[in-house]
């Protein structure tokens, strides 16, 4: 194992991503830099950590932002959870006095698990905690021949203790990151090139022909199709939005006036849902219009079909009273979905 542990570490050292996260030991923008990648390309995630560096230099100007202000940064990246604990993270490390430099104070924070803590530790501390990431598991499950499904209890145990058998206790932090990219860059999903592996005489998956098959994962994901129906409502210069407070996707992000159905309503029936009926007084209104139809928006766990409507009122309008009434040009300063911002994008 220590001769694989130095083969990535030369490997690393050639073919390692210049990235401004590696430039540091500062534990906060390594912090936010984990967060940020999290389920996202590192392509991506670089100018979301460019922007988040330029306004939130420190965890104090972070922890003392407005919310709204936070998840209007992080629009476009999805899984706004990672958002919400950012910010309430800050607040804890602002309250402790500072950035945790144990892997237990680190593990405490608020959206950090074994992964990101481990990755925090060992880069910014030299802690020797070996991380263990997607790109992990399908490095050692295919050089060792590993089919204990990744999702599985006993599979995760076992990755786990394979991960820390691996790490180079000198250079944890370095290990990791060679690990990670190695895993990013060639021993990538699919059927990566494995002549140029310099694993390649290590690798017991290649030896058996069985690099396409690992890792394994026991469960496949469940979706779940979800069908919305927004209201774009024009009363003059004035739109009314809302602000998503259930614990469900987009929580703390805006939107139009919403109506969700069980399944999928044509137009006229939509005009007929109670909801939309309490909604307009009782009275339908001539003019009203569907300006965007059947537009499909995949997320991890579920798929939304989403209908826009478009409703003219006067300004004056005693309608929508328990929503926000703001100007249409304020809309974008208010953090709202992809599927939102798409929305507003394709109108202008």
């Amino acid at each position: 194992m220590e001769e694989i542990s130095g083969i990535l570490l030369d490997w690393y050292r050639l073919n390692r991503r210049s990235l401004p996260w590696r430039e540091t030991r500062d534990a906060y923008r390594i912090w936010v830099s984990e967060i940020i990648l999290q389920q996202t390309r590192v392509a991506q995630g670089l100018d979301y950590f460019l922007r988040f560096m330029e306004r939130f230099p420190t965890v104090e100007l972070l922890a003392d932002a407005d919310e709204d202000e936070v998840m209007k940064l992080w629009q476009g990246l999805g899984y706004y959870s990672r958002a919400r604990n950012l910010h309430t993270a800050a607040k804890q490390i602002v309250a402790m006095g500072g950035f945790p430099d144990t892997y237990e104070g680190v593990r405490a924070l608020k959206g950090v698990g074994d992964y990101t803590a481990a990755a925090i530790c060992s880069i910014a501390y030299g802690l020797p905690h070996a991380v263990v990431d997607g790109n992990v598991y399908r490095v050692l499950s295919r050089l060792y021949g590993v089919d204990t499904p990744i999702d599985s209890v006993s599979g995760k145990k076992e990755f786990a203790m394979l991960a820390k058998a691996m790490l180079d206790g000198h250079e944890p932090g370095e290990y990791n990151q060679a690990i990670m990219d190695f895993g990013a860059l060639q021993c990538t999903p699919g059927m990566p090139d494995c002549s140029a592996c310099p694993l390649c005489e290590h690798c017991i998956a290649r030896a058996e022909g069985r690099v396409g098959g690992l890792p394994v994962k026991g469960h496949k994901t469940r979706t779940k199709n979800r069908y919305f129906n927004y209201i774009y409502v024009r009363a003059g210069a004035y739109t009314y939005i809302n602000k998503r407070s259930d614990d469900d996707i987009w929580r703390n992000l805006y939107e139009f006036p919403l109506i969700e159905t069980e399944k999928e309503v044509g137009e006229e029936e939509f005009y007929r849902l109670p909801q939309l009926q309490v909604l307009l007084g009782g009275t339908m209104n001539p003019h009203f219009r569907l300006i965007s139809k059947r537009v499909k928006h995949v997320l991890s766990h579920r798929v939304i079909w989403a209908n826009f409507y478009e409703l003219l009122l006067p300004e004056d309008t005693g309608l929508f009273a328990s929503y926000m009434r703001i100007r249409e040009d304020e809309l974008e300063t208010f953090p709202v979905s992809r599927l939102m911002s798409l929305f507003l994008e394709k109108k202008q």
